[in-house]
């Protein structure tokens, strides 16, 4: 069974965990994730809906963190420059 950072006895950060310990217990965000397998094709995307409104009007704030060089990103030169995401 995979352990976690809290059965160590450890915390992350200020605030409390939420009752499942997930992103989703932010309320209003919403995660959406589809994988394809085919044959050799295994790929997938994540979609994080951080509120229910606008978001070209109502922008959040982002960062990102490459860890191996070799990952595929679209729209990190917006993050890096002006610190938030849209799309």
């Amino acid at each position: 069974m995979a352990r976690t950072v809290a059965d160590f006895g450890l915390t992350c950060g200020t605030l409390p965990t939420g009752t499942h310990n997930a992103i989703t217990d932010v309320p209003g965000v919403r995660v959406g994730h589809c994988t394809l397998r085919d044959g050799d094709i295994n790929t997938g995307v994540t979609a994080v809906l951080p509120h229910g409104g606008n978001l070209f009007r109502k922008k959040v704030t982002a960062a990102s963190h490459v860890i191996n060089g070799f990952g595929k990103t679209i729209g990190l030169m917006q993050v890096q420059e002006l610190g938030t995401i849209e799309t």
